[in-house]
């Protein structure tokens, strides 16, 4: 049976090594190749079941934003930034020869699929940006706040579970311990130790907690770069980082905006829910 992806790296600006995974897609097609971004805390393996599904039909890359996953930690913890993730990222674009794409975003990396338009957004063949946009309500920002970074291990995949599920709960009311146990082996690993934590570097909560660098503070115009790119964009219903009148907002500013609402889940969807499946798909057959 053929791999599905195989793992690869690129190298910073500042000497890093960098993380992907490169599903190759079909032989020979031709369309707009897919980059799904992944959210502060997360990694590649957010997108498993996604990427496998989109990679039937074109390549899909999905980079892992250094401090996270495979990729390497920074040795300056400053570096952890939305501006030097989106420089990587186009690093890697570039060493890939890449020139039009569809971007897949989760929270963080809807911010970054947005500044990137902002510079360049003929580089986008169509958008998906997952429970985030330009304005962003301060209450999701304090949630996140009180929780990245923190660390902390765990002797099992059950403890694990728990521990998210006691964060995250709210969120994401009516998971079952199988779904609780799925999102810990997403976003949690097993260390040398043999215990479980967390799979990111836990100094990219220095930078998130300084003030006005958890996001830019405006990205109105950055949103209106991808005025004339099909977009999609996906909340959660439960959502307190996307509110409702940004939502409704950002669907009067655009002509071309899906909006896929998933019910009883907040932030951020997983997208392999229908709501959003379905949406992204539609979007996929166009561009």
């Amino acid at each position: 049976m053929a791999k599905l992806y195989e793992h690869r790296f690129w190298t910073s600006a500042d000497g890093l090594e960098l993380h992907y995974r490169d599903y190759a897609g079909p032989e020979g097609g031709d369309k707009a190749p897919v980059i799904c971004l992944h959210g502060l805390t997360r990694n590649a393996r957010d997108f498993a079941g996604l990427a496998a599904h989109i990679a039937k039909s074109r390549r899909v890359l999905v980079p892992e934003m250094r401090g996270r996953g495979r990729s390497e930690y920074a040795k300056d913890t400053s570096s952890y930034s939305p501006l030097i993730y989106v420089a990587d990222v186009k690093r890697l674009l570039e060493e890939q020869n890449i020139s039009h794409v569809v971007s897949i975003g989760t929270s963080m990396g809807g911010l970054m699929t947005m500044m990137m338009a902002l510079e360049n957004p003929a580089l986008f063949a169509g958008v998906v940006i997952n429970d985030i946009g330009p304005q962003i309500d301060p209450e999701g920002l304090s949630r996140i706040g009180s929780y990245v970074g923190q660390g902390g291990s765990y002797p099992s995949w059950m403890h694990a579970a728990r521990a998210l599920r006691s964060v995250h709960g709210g969120a994401f009311p009516d998971y079952d311990l199988d779904q609780w146990l799925e999102m810990a082996k997403r976003t949690l690993i097993v260390g040398q130790n043999g215990r479980i934590s967390y799979d990111y570097d836990m100094g990219i909560a220095d930078p998130f907690k300084q003030p006005g660098n958890a996001a830019p503070p405006d990205l109105w115009p950055a949103f209106a770069a991808l005025k004339d790119v099909p977009m999609v964009l996906v909340r959660g219903e439960l959502s307190d980082l996307l509110s409702l009148e940004t939502a409704a907002k950002m669907q009067a500013e655009h002509s071309d905006l899906t909006l896929a609402t998933v019910p009883r889940i907040g932030h951020a969807p997983m997208l392999d829910e229908a709501e959003a499946m379905d949406a992204i798909a539609a979007l996929l057959e166009r561009v």
